[in-house]
């Protein structure tokens, strides 16, 4: 069902997390073109979200001490839920968890090497008050929609991405093969089109680009941190040659350069990666896959379209969303419904669509992890298994009970929101549906859901009908097969 023009709807699901009551204020005398360009062109909205934390008309937050999300990995967790919820940049914060996936770094091992506190902080710190780089989610949100060379060069360079691949080790005696292999086959060109011994140039190209502490550096203090340090002891200087261009005019070395200059090395492999056309067409299949269709191969001409886009805009991403957004392939009727929603992005949906009032967002926490998706926890280096692969019978199981959950906390203000639509079963199927915005039922399902609204005798409306019903309606729409789609 619709609660806007269904191109609209269609948009917000895949570009955001749904429409909340108050965005279909927002949205409801817009023109598709007008939702694409506040989509898209976020920049002009304030980033104020954070300081909203705590409002009563907002989604709530708990934590087992004072809230600190910079140094909490729960709080942190919370905070990045509450964004998705409550943003004025709902694309910023969509693209921020597709770089997550895209650049997956997991909680685990970082606090085996430096605590909890400090791999919170590497994770999430936004720096205000505490003292030290920011975290790697900022990175993400920084470059959202930014420049994928500039973005490279900051992960490469980002603390949590160094301990997770080991960069911190990666020396001219002993170069570390983790990051150079990653940035080839995960973040850039893919399996097929590099080779062993560019894995092995790649480390070379990166020993020296190490981590340090902070004076008088602790794992237990909140102004402590580590951060990017160029070691040039520890740089091989040597040249490295490739099986692919590092330079415009084909050259495959990168010359030898003395220790001062070896951090150009580095720069230079990642400028050749990220301009890399197998990049550019590694980067359009899996913009199909977030934004069009999972069920639907990638059409050949959108890749090459998509990948040009990204060529002549020197890796900006923003032209190239914005040309996914508005290309033919994005609004064919066979492609809408035909991805599989994450579970942060269904959560943070159906917390949208049906409320959160007095809502903590710290129950999400086990809910989001039984379904397989556990903020700052990606399984491996190659993130999560996407599609299919986030259902099983203990993951749909983990869904249904958190629409459970999410409807009964939201029964009294349901039932007072949709009085007067009420009256009849049918107004309230036709206004839960267009609320909480599963895929078209067919008829069997259909004719289910008016017969739970019946059940029990005749419909008189009244309030103890609407408490018990318009939440169970909810939690049958949330729990449903057909919501797991957007």
């Amino acid at each position: 069902m619709a609660q806007l023009n269904p191109e609209v709807d269609h948009l917000l699901r895949r570009a955001g997390f749904g429409a909340s009551a108050a965005d279909m204020e927002t949205f409801r005398d817009m023109p598709l073109t007008g939702v694409l360009s506040y989509l898209v062109d976020y920049e002009g909205r304030p980033d104020d979200v954070d300081q909203r934390i705590g409002r009563p008309d907002h989604a709530q937050v708990s934590s087992k001490d004072l809230f600190a999300p910079d140094i909490d990995i729960d709080d942190a967790r919370q905070r990045w839920m509450f964004r998705m919820i409550h943003t004025r940049r709902p694309l910023q914060e969509k693209m921020a968890l597709f770089w997550h996936n895209h650049f997956a770094t997991a909680f685990s091992k970082l606090t085996a090497d430096s605590g909890n506190l400090q791999a919170a902080k590497m994770l999430a710190h936004k720096p205000v008050a505490l003292r030290g780089p920011q975290g790697q989610l900022e990175i993400f949100r920084k470059y959202a929609l930014g420049n994928y060379r500039d973005m490279l060069l900051e992960v490469a360079m980002d603390p949590s991405m160094l301990v997770w691949l080991d960069g911190q080790f990666n020396t001219r005696g002993k170069p570390q093969e983790n990051f150079g292999r990653e940035v080839m086959e995960l973040f850039t060109v893919g399996v097929g089109h590099y080779t062993e011994p560019d894995v092995y140039a790649a480390a070379r190209v990166f020993t020296g680009w190490n981590l340090r502490e902070s004076v008088g550096y602790s794992d237990r203090d909140m102004n402590a941190y580590k951060e990017f340090v160029y070691n040039a002891d520890e740089h091989e200087t040597s040249a490295k040659t490739f099986s692919f261009p590092i330079y415009t005019d084909g050259n495959r070395t990168v010359p030898s350069r003395g220790v001062s200059a070896g951090m150009q090395d580095g720069y230079d492999l990642i400028t050749a990666l990220a301009v890399h056309p197998e990049t550019a067409r590694r980067l359009a299949r899996k913009f199909w896959n977030f934004f069009i269709s999972e069920i639907h191969e990638p059409d050949p001409g959108f890749v090459d379209a998509a990948a040009n886009v990204y060529l002549q805009n020197r890796t900006e991403i923003r032209p190239v969303v914005r040309y996914v957004l508005t290309s033919p392939w994005f609004n064919l009727p066979e492609v809408r419904y035909a991805r599989y929603a994450w579970p942060s992005e269904y959560v943070a949906r159906a917390i949208k669509e049906v409320g959160w009032q007095n809502f903590s967002l710290a129950t999400v926490r086990a809910p989001l992890s039984n379904m397989g998706q556990l903020l700052f926890e990606p399984p491996n280096v190659g993130g999560w298994p996407l599609g299919a692969g986030w259902f099983s019978t203990g993951t749909m199981l983990a869904r249904t009970n958190f629409a459970a959950t999410l409807a009964a906390s939201q029964k009294e203000m349901l039932a007072v929101e949709l009085e007067r639509d009420g009256q009849t079963p049918q107004g309230l199927l036709t206004a839960m549906q267009a609320r909480v915005t599963a895929a078209p039922f067919d008829a069997p399902p259909q004719q289910a859901l008016m017969s739970y609204l019946l059940a029990g005798g005749s419909w008189i409306g009244s309030d103890s009908q609407l408490n018990t019903r318009a939440a169970g309606l909810a939690r049958l729409l949330v729990g449903s097969s057909e919501y797991q789609l957007v």
